[in-house]
């Protein structure tokens, strides 16, 4: 391969580049993996109205997150753990995020913490992503770190009450417990990526969870962080609780893990100022709809009183163009910059995020539109519509 052209590309470079264990983490979902299949299915299941001698000269794919502008309405995802794809992988990805003029949103279980993040790109429009955990005095605290660091948007995920169980984790020794044979496989894996090894695993130190360093400070592989998880994600937690976010957060509210309509009222209830339509990418429920299915109902339910959000198979230019026809606001994505940081760190994120503005351009030119707020419904064709145009 000369050159990556799409996210399949990157994937194919960060399956060479990483330990088994690592890929399988970015890559794999939980149980048979049908929702993160059909994640991606749903996309082709609508089909773009083709318009031709419009004037299109110049195409606008500028819009408006959080109430801040953005180059395209779209995002980087939060991702656990990306501090261990390339050498201090959060601070690469907010820098790219910031040359392409779109957000950056960190996970609480980032390699890389809220104040180094911060210091990396301190320009960039930087959100923050919490979970819901038992320790209130310790979210607290991290809430008031990640405010004065700059960071003004919490995007606060619900679809974690228990961990999803991943069948590639357990097989790849990423949740620990492997017999002697298999730790001595896992080793032979890590050897034979010299690369990985010499630029990440000792160039990237310290492999630790920044932002909670004082609540796991042993935490320098993946099964401590297993263990903390089980220790402290909240299976109690109501929307109630969501008003002790309210007290702890000035900015702007994000609930992303919204799938039905009654939990995307509710959001709206407690003042969410935008929801995620999510199924975690397929690593929480499998066997729930994919995002893209789920998002139509979503947008009636909050009735416009706060913007909608996708995430969940998005991978291309033509990907967000089908999520705001379908009535998103904005789309985020995961794993296709945790493949393209593998890859080749700042670099090939930002080439990803510019081939994903210029497949955004050529979809919508060649839809006769010139700008995102000209997009509806009607610019697509379902199946069963296509269907019935073929039969007239």
């Amino acid at each position: 391969m000369l050159a990556p052209a799409s996210v399949d590309d990157y994937r194919l470079l960060a399956r060479r580049r990483l330990p088994r264990m690592l890929f399988d983490y970015l890559d794999g979902g939980t149980f048979s993996e049908s929702t993160q299949r059909a994640n991606r299915e749903a996309f082709g299941q609508w089909h773009f109205r083709q318009r031709v001698m419009q004037d299109v000269s110049v195409v606008d794919t500028s819009s408006t997150l959080l109430g801040q502008p953005v180059s395209l309405p779209l995002g980087l995802a939060p991702m656990g753990l990306a501090g261990m794809l390339a050498t201090r992988g959060e601070t690469q990805a907010v820098r790219a995020a910031g040359q392409s003029g779109i957000p950056f949103c960190l996970s609480t279980v980032s390699i890389c913490s809220v104040e180094e993040v911060a210091e990396a790109a301190p320009e960039t429009d930087r959100w923050f992503q919490l979970y819901v955990l038992k320790d209130r005095n310790f979210s607290a605290d991290l809430l008031r770190r990640a405010w004065q660091a700059g960071y003004r948007v919490l995007v606060f995920t619900v679809d974690l009450a228990r961990l999803g169980l991943r069948y590639r984790d357990v097989r790849n020794g990423m949740n620990g417990g492997l017999s002697a044979v298999g730790k001595l496989r896992k080793a032979a894996d890590l050897l034979g990526h010299p690369r990985w090894l010499s630029r990440v695993a000792l160039g990237g130190k310290p492999l630790t969870f920044g932002n909670l360093a004082s609540v796991v400070p042993s935490g320098r592989k993946p099964e401590d962080f297993k263990a903390w998880v089980e220790s402290q994600f909240d299976p109690s937690v109501t929307w109630k609780d969501l008003d002790w976010v309210r007290e702890n957060w000035p900015g702007k509210l994000v609930i992303k893990g919204v799938m039905e309509p009654e939990d995307a009222r509710s959001a709206v209830a407690v003042g969410a100022d935008a929801i995620v339509v999510s199924n975690h990418g397929g690593r929480q429920l499998d066997g729930a709809p994919a995002s893209l299915s789920a998002l139509p109902a979503m947008v009636d339910a909050v009735a416009g009183e706060c913007q909608v959000l996708v995430d969940g198979g998005v991978q291309t230019g033509q990907d967000v163009v089908r999520a705001l026809c379908l009535g998103a606001s904005g789309c985020l994505i995961g794993r296709p910059w945790g493949y393209a940081l593998a890859a080749g760190g700042q670099a090939a994120v930002e080439n990803l995020l510019t081939n994903i503005r210029y497949e955004t351009e050529l979809t919508l030119s060649l839809m006769g539109k010139t700008a995102l707020d000209q997009l509806s419904r009607s610019d697509l064709l379902s199946l069963d519509e296509l269907q019935a145009l073929s039969r007239a």
